[in-house]
């Protein structure tokens, strides 16, 4: 699986990165390689969260819708 990963300086130093494709996903590092050790440990920890299944009945909608 590759993953987009959007990497920033901090102002204070050091770097932080988001993963668009995975909302809430992001860390942070003082040096770069400790910021893409980071990296592997939260796109691990977002991924392996466990969601519940949603039920949906003869009357129900499912949508995706893209803002």
């Amino acid at each position: 699986m590759k993953l987009k990963v959007v990497v920033h300086e901090a102002e204070e130093g050091g770097y932080w990165a988001e993963v668009p494709a995975i909302p809430g996903c992001a860390t942070e590092g003082d040096t770069f390689e400790e910021l893409l050790a980071n990296l592997y440990e939260a796109i691990e920890g977002c991924l392996s969260v466990d969601v519940q299944p949603i039920q949906v009945g003869d009357r129900t909608r499912l949508l995706e819708i893209a803002v």
